[in-house]
Order: structure tokens, then sequence, then C-alpha cells
């Protein structure tokens, strides 16, 4: 193992409330209403970090033309609400209040319910959705600067993998406020090919204006939300040739990294993409499904990341290549600027990062210095843009990178690797994040395409383990304690305790009890991964939110739990790690999002407000 100097530190369990002068968002309480039936609405807000021990909240109905408060004492102890009072047959709007010394103070954040209308564990969101297009991935950022999220999302035709010869229709992106309301469309154009591994976009205020920007890999032909042309629209790059093996793609013409303005998805600055393609034949490396090629699958491998390299303010990290050589290239944006902060390259087989790449990546602070690192997959690279470790271990298909086992110092990674081609090595393994050091391996010499690490079991402190290949589930330690769930995919905090639930398509399971939850009449995203448009603590309470597309592709659903919890937490979105996993969960394979801290059964002996 290659490893960089480390400095002797103390991190704890738990890490610390940021520092005040760190960019984040100013967010309002996101409430949501959503009818349990026509007698019932589960109500729930944001809690804050930085709110008072003793802040209560009163929760107010305006319907009829009259306002009415709903609790009669201050609500101290939790941030849901059930209200079985309202009128189903009218128009209800619920929005509270802050309650502090006596004084109350009105918070933005309202939601309203219409008469008559259907009981739904959602609210919808209308789509414009493009003929012969369907609802993708998205995310979320504040594009306007009212303290609420919309959504941007992408929308996807005719796709192929990097594997795969084949012409494919333009992505676009669309931007929606949660009502519906359809603020720009982008349209990446005939030379951005379709596909998983292609366009990975970012959604973050990155200048610090309280607006959210979108970042992306644009190309000859790209046009704006304002109907602005990128380069030449004439230009045609693709492989037109149907005998060829590359027939489809795009491997010659300019690269282009496009900061967008979220309020109207105009381009606000454009640069050269780093890094460039160079050597197509140049990408590939030894085993993992190292190998090599000149028919542009290696060479178009992308994915993204936001992260506060500096620790006061986001940067954008856009990567190219996992299977053998990996760039990496950082960026900030300032004063409608774009400019290079760092490349990390592993240049080629010789070098001990090459080929350690992953389908995904995580953003966290692994050295506790109040920056961010970037978990590559097998390596990690520091805040600085150098090397901070490599295990070896190589390429793999999924990544898990939280407090995994709160008795151990600091954050782990657990990975699940492709060790294939006449290598050797284990295809699961756990390590600490700070630098590499080995906790749990298993699986030697196998091909391990999918793997989760989270605090499944009500009666366990630690995450639990389990992945493809491998009937038994474990504790975070590498013992044995049960049978694996069958889900591998996806996690989702849903129900009242700490404990994490397994999202596998459109269903929600308790481990150990079964489904809990089905979300009928929509469908999942990707494929075989089964992948959501996006999860994550977007409205109300502590816990996370699951959109899904309707079958007919005309809506997205946002689920959000009606189910009471005693554990009241400030939002998981002022957790930078946690958000900045959001603002990475669209790239490559999707995968959940982690916090920087341990959330799961016994939490509380941990705890300490992040």
């Amino acid at each position: 193992m290659f490893r960089k100097s480390l400095p002797s530190l103390f991190i704890l369990y738990i890490f610390p409330l940021v520092a005040m002068s760190q960019q984040l968002e100013k967010l309002d309480r996101g409430l949501v209403a959503i009818k349990k039936s026509d007698q019932e609405v589960f109500i729930s807000w944001r809690s804050f970090q930085e709110d008072a021990a003793d802040l209560g909240f009163n929760i107010y109905r305006s319907s009829g033309g009259k306002t009415v408060k709903l609790n009669s004492t201050p609500i101290t102890s939790k941030t849901w609400f059930i209200d079985a009072t309202f009128q189903a047959k009218q128009n209800n709007t619920w929005f509270v209040k802050s309650v502090l010394n006596s004084k109350e103070k009105n918070e933005a954040g309202e939601f309203t319910i219409s008469a008559n209308s259907e009981v739904n564990p959602y609210f919808s969101i209308p789509l414009q959705t493009p003929k012969g297009y369907s609802p993708n991935d998205a995310s979320v950022g504040d594009l306007d600067g009212d303290g609420a999220y919309e959504i941007v999302l992408h929308q996807t035709g005719r796709g192929h993998d990097n594997s795969h010869t084949g012409l494919t229709d333009p992505p676009i992106f669309q931007a929606y406020k949660m009502d519906g309301t359809l603020l720009w469309e982008i349209n990446l154009g005939k030379n951005i090919r379709e596909g998983a591994h292609y366009t990975q976009f970012l959604v973050y205020d990155f200048d610090g204006d309280g607006k959210a920007e979108i970042v992306c890999k644009t190309a000859d032909g790209t046009t704006d939300g304002a109907g602005n042309v990128i380069g030449d629209a004439s230009k045609d790059w693709r492989s037109l040739d149907e005998n060829a093996k590359t027939y489809g793609k795009i491997l010659d013409g300019p690269e282009y990294l496009t900061v967008f303005e979220g309020t109207t998805g105009k381009a606000l600055a454009t640069t050269d993409y780093i890094p460039a393609r160079g050597n197509i034949g140049g990408w590939g490396g030894k085993g993992g499904n190292g190998g090599n090629d000149r028919t542009g699958n290696r060479v178009d491998r992308f994915t993204a990341a936001v992260a506060y390299l500096d620790g006061k303010h986001p940067s954008f990290v856009m990567c190219r290549g996992y299977y053998g050589r990996s760039v990496l290239a950082a960026f900030d944006f300032n004063n409608g600027k774009i400019k290079s902060r760092w490349v990390f390259d592993t240049e080629n087989g010789r070098n001990p990062y090459s080929g350690q790449g992953n389908h995904g990546l995580s953003v966290a602070d692994v050295d506790d210095d109040g920056k961010d690192e970037i978990i590559f997959g097998a390596m990690t690279v520091d805040d600085d843009g150098t090397g901070l470790y490599t295990t070896g271990f190589r390429h793999g298909d999924a990544l898990h990178v939280s407090d995994l086992d709160p008795e151990n110092p600091g954050l782990e990674v657990f990975g699940v690797h492709e060790i294939e081609d006449h290598t050797t090595g284990p295809g699961v393994t756990l390590r600490k994040a700070i630098d590499g050091s080995v906790l749990f391996t298993s699986a030697p010499n196998s091909d391990v395409g999918r793997g989760v690490a989270a605090n499944i079991d009500t009666t366990r402190i630690g995450a639990q383990i389990w992945w493809l290949g491998d009937k038994n589930l474990y504790d975070i330690k590498g013992n044995k304690i049960g049978n694996a769930p069958k889900e591998v995919n996806f996690l989702i905090w849903w129900d009242g305790d700490a404990t994490r639930e397994l999202l596998d398509g459109t269903h929600i399971t308790k481990y150990g009890k079964g489904v809990i939850f089905e979300a009928e009449g929509t469908r999942s995203n990707n494929w075989t991964k089964k992948t959501p448009t996006l999860s994550g603590d977007i409205l109300g309470d502590w816990r996370e939110e699951l959109i899904l597309p309707s079958i007919d592709n005309q809506e997205l659903r946002v689920y959000s739990t009606t189910i009471p919890t005693d554990i009241k937490l400030p939002t998981l979105m002022q957790d930078r790690q946690y958000r900045l996993s959001i603002a990475w969960q669209n790239v490559g394979y999707n995968q959940p999002p982690h916090p920087s801290f341990y959330l799961g059964t016994g939490f509380k002996k941990y705890w300490k407000k992040y």
C-alpha cells in the first residue's frame, strides 16, 4: 500500500459543528404535508443545528379564509404533527412559526393540499417530458435563492453504454419548482452521448450568491436555457460509420465544461474540459476489468463531485477514467469565471494510483482538517490534489463512506471490487478512511458486483455489511450474524427508528420484517440498478424522501414518510458530507447518501451535533 505521510490526529466519533465561515445553504423550514386519509394529514418540517435547545413551533392551517393554530402549546420535542381537524373539501395550507421566549417568528416554507384531492402517500410534480424521453436521475438545489429546493432533472432518450455502438439522443436537463413550474431546459446536443457513464451533472451554489448553479460537460451545439448555442452548432463529431467499432461515439472535436445559471439555465462560463481525451487507447489498465481499447469505452468514463477543498468554499471536481488512468480536475467558480484549482493524474499502470477508480465516488473530510478529500474507489485524493493513499485493491462498483463503526475513531470506507482478468485480491474490503488501513476483507479473488454497509439491525450498534455472492450478513467487525437481505442496492431512513431501511426499486423493506412500503404506479431507473430519481432528506424532518417517476413518465412523485418518530434531529442536509452525497448521487452507478456521523441503533451514545 502506498500512503502519503499523515499527521498525528485525534478524530472525534462525530465530527464537530462546522465553522461558521463555511459557505452553507440558507434553507426554509421545508414543511411538507401528506394526506394519510380524508381525516388526517401528516405534517413535518426541518430542524436546524443552530436552533436553540428550547425552540418550539406552532402549526397553523389556513383554509376557507380562516387561519387557525392547531397545537395548544409549542412543540419542542419533535418536528412533526398530525392534523385531524382539517376539511378535505377545502383548499388547506399549512405553515409553521417558531417560538422562543414566548415570541413567535414567521418561518418561510408552506404546503398546500387542494380541495377534494386524492389520498396519496406522495405529492406530484407534473413534468413536460419531451417526446421519446423519460425522467432519469435528478438533483436538488436552491436555484432562485428563496430557501426552497428546486429539482434539476436529467431527461433521457435513446442511450447506450460506453461498451456499445449506436447513435443516441441528446441528453436534456430540465429545472422544476416543486409545484411543477418548468424554469428552463438545456439540450446538450448531438455531440454529447447519452448513457450512464457520460453526463455527470452537479447542482450547487458554487459562487456563494445564494443561488445554485449547474455544472456539466458540454460540446459544440449545446443549447442553454436561454437558447444560446455553445461552440459551433454546425459541427457533428459523431462516428457515423455503421460498420465501425466506434459507431455513434464521439471521439473527436472540442470538449467543454460549462457553468449554467440556476434561475434561467443560461450559460455563465465555458472553458476547455479537463482532462482532455488525449490518447484514447491510454485509459486502460491491468486486471479488475482493466484491459484497454481504442473504441471509446474506457476514455469516456466520467464521474464528478462537489468538495470544500479549502474548507470554506465549494469546488467542483470532474473525473475521467477509472479502469486504468484516472484524472481528477478541480475547479472554482468565482466572479463569473471558471478557474482550474488542481489536476491529479494517475498517468499509467506504473503509478500505484492507476486502476483504483470506481463507478462512483464519495467526498468526506477523512483526516478531520476541515477540508474534503475525494474517496475514489480504492484510493483517496487529498484536498490539495495529491494522493493521500492507495490500497491497490483496484476498481469496483459500489462504495459506502461514513462512521460505520462508532467504536472505531473516524470514518470507514466499505467497497466491493472486480477481481478478474488473472489478478488476485479481496472482492470486499473495509478500511479506515484516514489512511487506508485494512479492517476487514472477504471474497478472495472474486468479482463482487454490489455491496452495502448500513445499520439495518435494530438490536446491534454499528453498520452491518453484505454483498452479492455471500448469503451471510456480517457485523462491522467481520463476524457472521445472520442471513443477508436479498436487497443489495439503496438505503433510506423511513420509519421512526434510527436504523436504515432497504430501498430497492419501488419498495422499502425493513430488515427482518419485510416490505413496509410500496410506491405503486412508479418505476425505478437505470435498469438492473433499480435506483430512484433521487432519495434524500430534501423536505420535512430528518428522514429521507423518495422521488420516483410515474410509469407514464409524466410526473415525479415525491414520497415522504407519515410514520411518527421519537427522534428529533437537524436536517441531514446541514451535514456537509451528507449534502455533498446528494450532489454526487446521480454520478455513475448511483449510491445512497451517508452522513459524516454514525446514525443507527444506539447513536445517542455517540451523538454530537454536527
